[in-house]
């Protein structure tokens, strides 16, 4: 896309966003439940509404392009896809959302050719957008759910960056929920001077914004879990392959599932 599509998609997206992020916090005060889905995985009435609310949004703003999301795929509807179309994941991180943590998030990601060229990532409880704006170019600002949406250039937008690593000692990020043995056996083989659990697609975020420098994902994931934030990363300057650290990771595989990966803030370090 054109560096003018992505920041009209952005501005285009950003009031739904605030909607999904606003029915979210207001499940959460007041003690949303869950049922169990047919995966294991836990879904709530917020996922729902936040689904409807973003899919209504696409629909209006790019008709032609199928999306895929989250709930309507678990429900069996997902559409066939070529070359360019969306993921969606209406809330990234139910778990914590139903302790009442704030590590939980909205992701719209746009793939073109398995490449993931637009990404929003939006953090309601934190009140905290990331969001890709032209071609190498990701910015964040702080925006309330509750509050009117505006454009973006009025929004004190601040460019994300990526930090360069340093090999004497990395700043990891972990799943909080699936920390699994191949994930250890990658931090066990380099110099980790701090490892912080922390949920959904805010991981790719603190990649982006040069908080931390890698995070290793062995267990499994959906393509919707992280099309947006890698989205994201990628115009802050970073890189996410798969496992063998030279391959990009994909979009459009099989079943929309991810192999593992490993996210960096910049170039991979053996």
């Amino acid at each position: 896309m054109q560096a003018n599509d992505l920041h009209a998609l952005a501005e285009g997206l950003l009031p739904a966003a605030l909607a999904a992020g606003k029915v979210q916090m207001a499940y959460q005060a007041a003690g949303v439940t869950a049922i169990t889905k047919g995966d294991g995985s836990p879904v709530t009435a917020a996922d729902h509404e936040s689904e409807t609310i973003i899919l209504a949004a696409l629909r209006r703003l790019a008709p032609d392009v199928p999306v895929v999301s989250e709930e309507a795929a678990a429900a069996g509807h997902a559409p066939a896809v070529g070359a360019r179309f969306f993921l969606v994941d209406p809330l990234d991180g139910t778990k914590p959302y139903l302790r009442r943590e704030p590590h939980f998030t909205v992701n719209i990601g746009l793939i073109e050719n398995g490449a993931p060229v637009f990404g929003l990532v939006y953090a309601p409880a934190l009140q905290e957008l990331y969001v890709t704006t032209a071609p190498g170019e990701a910015v964040m600002t702080r925006l309330p759910p509750s509050g009117s949406p505006r454009r973006l250039d009025e929004c004190g937008l601040v460019h994300l960056k990526s930090r360069e690593p340093d090999p004497a000692g990395l700043s990891a990020l972990v799943s909080a929920q699936h920390l699994d043995r191949a994930t250890e056996g990658f931090l066990a083989g380099r110099r980790i001077r701090e490892r912080r659990a922390v949920a959904s697609s805010l991981k790719f975020a603190l990649l982006a914004r040069g908080d931390a420098d890698v995070y290793p994902r062995a267990g499994p994931t959906s393509e919707w879990d992280t099309a947006a934030g890698h989205a994201v990363l990628l115009a802050a300057g970073g890189v996410v392959t798969t496992f063998d650290g030279a391959t990009p990771l994909s979009y459009g595989k099989p079943r929309f599932r991810n192999s593992a990966f490993i996210a960096w803030g910049r170039s991979p370090t053996a």
